[in-house]
């Protein structure tokens, strides 16, 4: 076989494993995490303001998020998994 046309196939094998693969996962993870949320649930948003879901409108993409100042709508989208998911565990131990 030609190793001119080994290395860019094998660099494009690299390429997908440690490049595109983990995006498609952790995207995977992000949609769950979002379809999983509940009312009640601590969170955090990524521009760090704290609160509690107050309420969640599936057809828009949105939420009600109950913090100290009063209440806010945001996307969902706008929730960062990374923060909350430190969140619960520190309010669990």
């Amino acid at each position: 076989m030609d190793t001119s046309f080994l290395f860019p196939v094998l660099i494009l094998v690299v390429l997908y494993f440690f490049m595109i693969r983990p995006q498609m996962n952790q995207a995977k993870k992000e949609k769950k995490f979002s379809t999983e949320l509940k009312r009640g649930d601590r969170i955090v948003t990524k521009s760090g303001i704290y609160g509690t879901i107050n309420d969640i409108n599936h057809k828009e993409g949105t939420c009600i998020i109950a913090t100290m100042a009063g209440k806010i709508k945001f996307d969902k989208s706008a929730i960062s998994m990374d923060l909350s998911s430190k969140l619960k565990k520190t309010s669990s131990q």
